[in-house]
């Protein structure tokens, strides 16, 4: 594979993931939404099937990492590194892109949940906007779910190693059921799996942050929510925003670790 056919693959393939991912949880986040409170049963599976359309759609021109953690991972197994600031960079921007898409596909919800009183607050609120109000107060905004991840609880050890674990369940299934034949990414029946397994992540492992495990599927968005003219928004809450970023990357050293030692 070319650098340009990485960085293309990895841009569409991303960005077509959050536009599918970040687009279940705006349908079911945004009250002017068909969708609304579906619930996470809807975005669990929302998600996996994100992964297996991003992976069909791009497999063929960069093998579908799609995730700066998968990209490590295999980086660490196979010891080449040469291509991996390609990859992460088609990831970022694609990430960047899908975020974006999603806004542009809900504008008018957005524009209506962020101007709703019962959402963002002020007067003649309802004590239904008491919860939107304390997640703002804590750094984050009404929507920014929507863009990016963030814990039920905040504990800085508990939401790490949530993610650390989510992550090397994620790596260990890419590398030991995921890989296609040149062993450089996923194949056919390997994005099947692997997006099987991310909607069990998100059942199992979901409920205490979200389940980011993808640095690129948390910063890419939350940048893009930063930067967005959206009204009310409220913070992007960076003062969390390393742990889906730290946390996947050494829960992807640790599972191909693993893999090295038990597998390969």
């Amino acid at each position: 594979m070319s650098s340009s056919d990485i960085f293309i693959g990895e841009t569409i393939g991303t960005a077509i993931l959050i536009l599918l991912g970040g687009g279940v949880c705006a349908a079911v986040t945004l009250k002017a939404s068909k969708a609304r409170n579906a619930g996470w049963v809807a975005i669990a599976f929302g998600w996996g099937f994100a992964v297996m359309t991003a992976v069909y759609v791009s497999g063929p021109l960069s093998g579908a990492h799609l995730n700066p953690a998968v990209t490590v991972a295999l980086a660490i197994k196979d010891g080449q590194w040469t291509n991996v600031p390609t990859y992460l960079a088609g990831q970022l921007l694609g990430a960047m892109i899908g975020a974006t898409l999603v806004w542009l596909a809900y504008y008018g919800q957005f524009q209506a949940h962020l101007t709703d009183k019962e959402i963002v607050g002020g007067p003649g609120a309802q004590a239904t906007a008491a919860k939107a109000v304390e997640a703002q107060e804590q750094g984050a905004g009404p929507v920014l779910g929507i863009f990016s991840t963030g814990p039920e609880i905040r504990n800085t050890v508990q939401n790490l190693a949530t993610e650390i674990i989510g992550t090397i369940v994620l790596v260990l299934a890419v590398l030991t059921q995921g890989l296609n034949d040149n062993g450089n990414g996923l194949g056919v029946l390997g994005g099947l799996i692997v997006a099987l397994v991310v909607v069990s992540i998100g059942f199992s492992l979901g409920g205490p942050t979200g389940y980011a495990i993808n640095p690129a599927r948390d910063l890419g968005p939350r940048i893009v929510h930063a930067l967005l003219p959206l009204p009310n928004k409220g913070g992007s809450d960076w003062s969390y925003a390393w742990i889906p970023v730290v946390g996947p990357l050494i829960g992807a050293a640790i599972g191909a670790g693993i893999y090295n030692v038990a597998f390969a």
